[in-house]
């Protein structure tokens, strides 16, 4: 009964009041910033696809459950490298500290791509699929600046026989069983990036959408709301073979508090890596990922609930799987990150 009380309050607060987040949320956003800014599409000189399941507050029934697929590419992207063997991009420690002298902004290229996330909260689902754009172009010899929008549509169903009205007859939700509204859904995102530092912004649900579950007009019907991120972080090299990525990601969706994520990522010869994340007021993070050679890669974080939900929730779990095609130059991490 607890539990049930405590899914109650957190479905009425998301539905009614439409205070909280809408867009799913992620502890691993270092892995893919792709998944919240199409900026990104593009970055890399390789095909860089993207796949992850995420549990949030496990053991609270009807919790958050998300998943996504993503993939992008640059286009009329030149080599990065002059060969193969260039130095300091391919070896036992492609990215060591000799390797940030060497470092050159990417030439002016177009990048494109593709995403699916499916997120599911008690009778609430919403399946989001966008194509991205974006231009990128250098500012500097070693700094690069990318532009980037995605254009789809959000489908958001609502199963109604997981819902028990006081009034069967509610107008707001005309039909039983499963229904269905789809709704335009556009974002749009800048990056700036270089050898050991990136920033950036984006907007998500750029164009607010009122959800209304009946054909018959309502006054109370939900409505979408913009999320907007800001995103930052730089790179040490702490030794040849260790480095260091602290970020922070800032996030706002009107009228509710401003969310902050603290991380660090260490690295070692981009092979093995451990992390943590602090995120005000909600949870604490432990990530751990491999590089396993040149084409795949996998993360898992676990999260620590700090809130008032640590009472019913066994934290959250997050496993990312990452796989790099047409990588001609076996490169084992993201050059620009």
């Amino acid at each position: 009964m607890r539990r049930f009380l405590y899914f109650i309050c957190f479905f009425l607060g998301w539905v009614i009041s439409g205070n909280a987040q809408q867009k799913p949320q992620y502890t691993q956003y270092i892995l893919n910033n792709y998944i919240i800014n199409p900026a990104l599409s593009g970055i890399e000189s390789y095909i860089d696809v993207k796949a992850a399941t995420r549990q949030q507050w496990a053991g609270l029934e009807n919790a958050p459950r998300t998943s996504y697929f993503t993939i992008q590419m640059p286009i009329g992207n030149p080599d990065d490298f002059s060969s193969a063997t260039s130095f300091g991009m391919v070896g036992e420690n492609p990215l060591g500290r000799s390797y940030k002298p060497e470092y050159m902004a990417s030439e002016p290229h177009h990048g494109v791509g593709f995403m699916v996330v499916s997120d599911k909260t008690g009778p609430l689902s919403n399946t989001t699929a966008n194509f991205t754009y974006a231009y990128h172009l250098g500012l500097a010899s070693k700094l690069n600046l990318a532009i980037g929008v995605g254009v789809g549509a959000s489908r958001i169903s609502l199963n109604t026989t997981d819902i028990k009205l006081e009034n069967p007859n509610d107008p707001a939700i005309a039909d039983k069983g499963t229904v269905s509204t789809i709704k335009p859904d556009i974002s749009f995102g800048v990056w700036l990036y270089a050898v050991d530092y990136f920033a950036g912004a984006s907007v998500q649900q750029l164009l607010p959408q009122e959800i209304n579950f009946s054909d018959s007009s309502n006054p109370n019907a939900g409505k979408t709301k913009s999320h907007g991120f800001v995103t930052a972080g730089f790179r040490l090299w702490l030794s040849e073979n260790i480095t260091v990525i602290p970020s922070v990601m800032l996030k706002y969706v009107n009228p509710a508090p401003l969310s902050i994520d603290l991380n660090a990522k260490f690295a070692f010869k981009n092979k093995i890596w451990v992390g943590g994340s602090y995120r005000a007021g909600d949870a604490s993070s432990a990530m751990l990922g491999f590089n396993l050679g040149s084409f795949l890669n996998v993360s898992y974080a676990y999260d620590f609930t700090t809130s008032d939900l640590n009472i019913v929730s066994r934290g959250s779990h997050e496993i990312v799987l990452g796989f790099t095609l047409n990588n001609h130059y076996q490169v084992t991490s993201p050059r620009n990150f």
